[in-house]
């Protein structure tokens, strides 16, 4: 006896592995988006100018805090609102890779673009823990890349925070390398407000400079 094979049965199967195969497509060709965008709603771009715009008071700036020790200077928000402080820019690690945007988690350097009496650079690094407070705070006159255990200070990373981004210290370009993680912060004292590891949560958003 002949058994009929019924072909809407067939036909089901069939369908039903190409629609999951589809979507199983469609699924992967669909990377999340980790770019840090600016106020603008525009990825981040490396070598670009940019403000860091704080959500709670003014930009950022260089400033003396040690007169014994005047270089490099710090790294300090500015108390004026209106303020919008010095002009940066971002390297990422892999920059010579040309790679098109900034991405979240990632490690960059960043630096002002700006002028001092100094002779160091104005990238920003981790400096040690300060002889009378304890605290490290975010000077300048690192390098740009090179990375390894001699520039482990100097590279940062930007993540989300809040209604905006936050800057993180946790630098993963040295392996080997023993590192106090943490979040950059505001530190208010005798008026000023210097920017450190630990402090008051800095919550910040980026402006490209037209």
């Amino acid at each position: 006896m002949e058994t009929k094979r019924n072909p809407y049965t067939v036909n089901s199967l069939v369908a039903i592995f190409l629609l999951n195969f589809s979507y199983i497509a469609c699924t992967d060709q669909q990377p999340t988006n980790t770019s840090v965008l600016d106020l603008d709603g525009n990825q981040l771009q490396p070598n670009a100018k940019y403000y860091i715009r704080p959500l709670d008071g003014g930009g950022l700036a260089l400033s003396l805090r040690d007169p014994r020790d005047p270089c490099p200077p710090n790294v300090v928000q500015e108390n004026e609102e209106s303020s919008v402080g010095l002009s940066l820019k971002f390297f990422p690690v892999d920059g010579e890779q040309q790679q098109a945007t900034v991405s979240l988690s990632s490690d960059l350097n960043i630096a002002f673009m700006a002028a001092t009496t100094c002779v160091q650079r104005t990238v920003w690094r981790v400096g040690g823990a300060d002889g009378t407070t304890g605290r490290r705070y975010v000077r300048t006159g690192g390098v740009l890349g090179r990375p390894g255990p001699e520039t482990v200070g100097e590279w940062f990373k930007i993540e989300k925070g809040g209604k905006g981004y936050k800057i993180g210290y946790c630098p993963s370009v040295c392996s080997a390398c023993r590192v106090e993680c943490g979040e950059v912060g505001v530190f208010v004292e005798d008026g000023r407000r210097w920017l450190g590891l630990g402090g008051q949560p800095l919550v910040i958003a980026f402006k490209k400079v037209v």
